[in-house]
């Protein structure tokens, strides 16, 4: 029998945190930086609060978050279309535990349309997720200081302060409010590497009835 399955179902499944565990593991190994709990549980978080603040209900919310925490399983079997057979994987999980076809395959269509190769905000939850994805830019998430000069995606990452997601309901914009310390990284080394993230920002955020800006160190940048 289908039923409506809750995030803190899907976050005490032991069988869940294996998958993420590892993935983030192989990741390690590839040298990217954290994708383990940390990052799963902040996409959920994100995700789930935007949605509840737009005024989407709870089981819309709760999908989100489920999305948010399960996006990146697919690493556990490559880096490459990671977001593929993470949904692959997330219906067969989802399936099994008993959740309703309808809430699986919301889920399952975010998982699969969040990276940004592929990329595509189809629906409030896919769009939700990717907001949550692209905007968790942390000191936190590199894993090794010794990489910083040598790998820009570890720099940018590092020279982040401070980090906030800022929704403005009002004024029907989403904010991404960055302080990076510009001795360790230019902001051109941001743009360098995360333009095409913010551009599927905006995507989502419109698809949401929102426009998405970016500000780094009191400057609005989009």
């Amino acid at each position: 029998m289908k039923k409506m399955i809750t995030f803190k179902e899907i976050k005490d499944s032991k069988e869940i945190k294996t998958y993420i565990k590892q993935a983030d593991a192989s990741l390690e190994a590839l040298g990217y930086t954290e994708h383990s709990f940390a990052h799963c549980t902040k996409c959920a978080e994100v995700a789930g609060r935007l949605l509840e603040n737009l005024g989407y209900s709870e089981h819309e919310t709760e999908l989100a978050k489920i999305a948010g925490y399960m996006h990146d399983i697919g690493n556990v079997v490559n880096r490459v279309d990671h977001a593929q057979s993470g949904a692959i994987m997330a219906f067969r999980l989802l399936d099994k535990i008993g959740m309703e076809p309808e809430d699986t395959a919301k889920v399952v269509t975010a998982i699969g349309n969040h990276d940004e190769g592929t990329a595509f905000p189809v629906n409030e939850i896919a769009a939700a997720l990717i907001i949550a994805d692209k905007t968790d830019v942390r000191r936190s998430r590199v894993r090794n200081r010794a990489t910083i000069q040598k790998d820009i995606h570890d720099r940018v990452n590092y020279a982040v302060k401070s980090s906030d997601v800022r929704l403005d309901v009002k004024a029907g914009t989403i904010t991404l409010i960055l302080t990076i310390d510009t001795k360790i990284c230019a902001v051109m080394d941001y743009f360098e590497i995360f333009m095409s993230r913010m551009l599927l920002c905006r995507k989502a955020a419109d698809v949401l009835g929102l426009h998405f800006k970016l500000n780094i160190n009191e400057v609005s940048l989009l």
